[in-house]
């Protein structure tokens, strides 16, 4: 089961809106769902929440740091109660999958994202699971930094929202450790809608009955 979802962010209100602050809005609308409040906890440079649950206690954390000093909290944290790495769960902006897209996997490489670096650096693994939030790629490598600190369009952050919503879904799944069936949900897509069916040719007209002159 997941004992730690980790949102990942930046600090203040300049950055609240920004793409790269998808895992914080993630992690506070899971925070909403589960009735918990994150406040600030010093030791581990983060808001925190500690939501007590049927499989035993777990922790909610959007580290203050900066993204890419995201480790150290995430570390301190799963250290000091015993987390193993496979039951960390860290959300994050994804510039490879478009808007209205979110995916979870286990391990895997970092890809450039400075907090998944940290943290592979704080707890000296990647085999920890991640959920990807897309956020899109702006299409030019020297655009990323001002793309992810900007505030995506009206209809991209709907999208992410939608994503967001969709995955969130899946929570009650991660919580009880049915990571399978939560991979599942998170990554169905939605059902295509039926084409409507041509109109019946009408019948044609039944020919006189022949009568008798």
């Amino acid at each position: 089961m997941i004992r730690l979802f980790v949102g990942l962010g930046n600090p203040g209100p300049e950055y609240e809106a920004t793409r790269h602050n998808a895992g914080f809005w993630w992690l506070e609308a899971l925070a909403d769902k589960l009735g918990a409040r994150l406040v600030p906890e010093r030791g581990y440079q983060a808001l925190a929440a500690r939501v007590n649950t049927p499989n035993g206690p777990v922790w909610l954390l959007e580290p203050m740091t900066y993204m890419n000093r995201s480790g150290f909290s995430v570390a301190t944290l799963a250290r000091f109660f015993k987390i193993a790495p496979n039951e960390i769960l860290v959300v994050h902006d994804e510039l490879d999958l478009q808007p209205g897209e979110a995916k979870i996997k286990l391990g895997g490489s970092a890809a450039g994202h400075n907090g998944l670096k940290d943290i592979h650096t704080q707890l000296g693994t990647l085999d920890f699971w991640r959920l990807r939030l897309g956020i899109g790629h702006p299409g030019v490598r020297a655009e990323v930094v001002n793309w992810v600190l900007k505030k995506p369009s009206p209809d991209h952050r709907e999208a992410i929202d939608k994503a967001i919503e969709q995955s969130l879904a899946a929570s009650d799944l991660m919580l009880a450790g049915e990571m399978d069936r939560a991979l599942q949900k998170i990554h169905a897509k939605p059902p295509r809608p039926k084409p409507p069916k041509p109109p019946r040719p009408e019948a044609p007209p039944a020919p006189d009955a022949p009568t008798d002159d």
